[in-house]
């Protein structure tokens, strides 16, 4: 397999896979991921659909992105924005289907399982460089523009995205605190250990993430 053909793997499988463990973690209850906390938030005081008004949204920030570094934008845009809700919904189903009343337990193995997951998804995808998704792009151009490592660019996203929607009235949960906090060092060390080494055979140096 070459690189690129590497490089295409990694970006469906690494998609696919957030795409799924978005439906654990939401089959967990125990809140959204940050940026829905923020989508939510601004929503609540609109009047239109929910799925009308996230794809406005995405289409806005990808105008941005676009314009701050185009190179972003790609395949993994492409499946984040037209195929990632269906594979969400999709999981979300079949757990709800599988374990239809989980206690505390299984809810708190779910949240651990679906962040490990979407945080290995996410690096796998952002490492084969084929585009991401547009909350994705914004830690990061910062850490590629040298603002700070990414983990911490991805951490300070994440917790403005949590505290602008809290305040705008969305409920935050624990596996909400969770991810802001945890979810970037865990794609860094994702990246550092299994990514890269899969893209380029060996560990790259100076890595962003």
């Amino acid at each position: 397999m070459n690189e690129k053909q590497r490089r295409i793997l990694m970006t469906v499988a690494g998609v696919l896979i957030c795409g799924f463990s978005v439906g654990i973690f939401n089959f967990s209850l125990f809140g959204m991921d940050p940026f829905q906390v923020l989508a939510h938030g601004i929503w609540h005081h609109t009047t239109m659909g929910y799925g009308t008004f996230y794809t406005i949204l995405n289409l806005v920030m990808l105008v941005g992105v676009f314009f701050v570094d185009k190179s972003k934008i790609g395949l993994g845009t492409v499946i984040n924005i037209f195929l990632l809700g269906y594979v969400v919904q999709f999981s979300s189903w079949l757990f709800n289907v599988w374990i239809p009343e989980p206690g505390l337990f299984i809810r708190s193995i779910a949240l651990a399982i679906g962040i490990l997951m979407i945080s290995f998804g996410a690096a796998i995808y952002f490492t084969g460089d084929l585009g991401v998704s547009t909350y994705d792009a914004v830690a990061l151009i910062m850490s590629e523009k040298k603002i700070a490592k990414f983990q911490y660019c991805r951490m300070g996203t994440d917790l403005v995205c949590v505290a602008g929607g809290f305040l705008l009235g969305a409920t935050v949960g624990i596996g909400t605190l969770v991810t802001a906090l945890f979810m970037g060092p865990i794609i860094a060390f994702f990246n550092r250990t299994v990514a890269v080494p899969f893209r380029y055979g060996k560990a790259k140096q100076n890595t962003s993430l």
